[in-house]
Parts: structure tokens; sequence; C-alpha cells
């Protein structure tokens, strides 16, 4: 099974050639891109006027980008006035933030948790499918910013981590 990261550097590599078409089997899970390409027509007025041409663009089609897993944050903590940079673990996709793996087993990790980058922070539920979400840096969890249970946004902060 594909992890999101794969599939983020997948989008990201078709995004960028001029690969229109792209399909992917492995293990029972298939991937497909395509990239949607159009033409608007422009009408020929039937007069003989003469005029700037004006150019026309193909709308763009909303390729999905994962934000970068982490990024700098300036927050204040625990009441400290001292601002310090601190990194955030954003949610790769709309869903339900989960903090355990079940109701009844702990939170994966809390405040003061040290986590690495292949550490499992959470799991966002989209489509019935239960997706682990890791830190992806190494450091210490100083906040959760999401209650379990509730709904994220696509790039939503999910905890605050104090690098190493």
């Amino acid at each position: 099974m594909l992890k999101i990261q794969e599939i983020r550097e997948i989008i990201k590599l078709i995004d960028e050639s001029d690969i229109e078409e792209f399909s992917f089997e492995h293990e029972g899970s298939k991937i497909k891109l395509k990239k949607q390409t159009a033409s608007v027509p422009v009408a020929q007025p039937q007069q003989q006027i003469v005029q700037q041409p004006v150019a026309v663009q193909p709308p763009v089609q909303a390729v999905v980008e994962t934000p970068a897993p982490t990024q700098k944050v300036e927050a204040k903590i625990e009441g400290t006035t001292n601002k310090e940079n601190y990194l955030q673990v954003v949610s790769p996709m709309v869903g339900t933030f989960y903090e355990s793996p079940s109701p009844d087993s702990p939170a994966y990790v809390e405040i003061g948790s040290q986590v690495k980058a292949d550490t499992v922070v959470c799991i966002v539920e989209a489509m019935k499918l239960f997706n682990e979400i890791e830190a992806e840096v190494d450091g210490e969890i100083v906040e959760v910013l999401v209650k379990n249970g509730e709904l994220v946004e696509y790039g939503q902060p999910l905890f605050l981590v104090k690098p190493r």
C-alpha cells in the first residue's frame, strides 16, 4: 500500500512533467492521475473590425498539493513570553481526527511526548479509510491543537512540535 507521502511525491512529479496521464498498480492498490487540459473556443466576429488580439487562457484545474508536513510558526506556549520557533504537524487531508487507534486505547502522543519523523501521532479518517499521520519531524509535542473526533481541514495544524 502506498503511503500518503509517496502519493504526494508522485502527484508533484506528474504535475511538473509533460505527462498527461499516469496509471500505477502495486499489490492490489491502483492510482490513476490525469491532467485536465481544456481549450476555450474564441468566437470570430462577423464584421471586419480590427481588434487587438485577446489572449484567452484555458481554465486551470486545481491540483491538490500537500502542504509541507511541518511549517515554522511562532507561538506562545503555556503562557511563556519568549517566542520560540515551533513546527506544525498539519493534516494532509480533510477528515476526522483521532488521537488513538481505538476508543479504548491510549493516545498516540500527548504534550511532552518525544517524537521522531516516522512516529505515528494520530489518525485522520477520510471516506472510511484510517490514515496514520506521521510527525515527519524529530522533537517534543508541546501542544495538541485539535480534539479527538473533531473534523479537520486540509493543511490544518494538528500539533506544535519543539524541534530537537
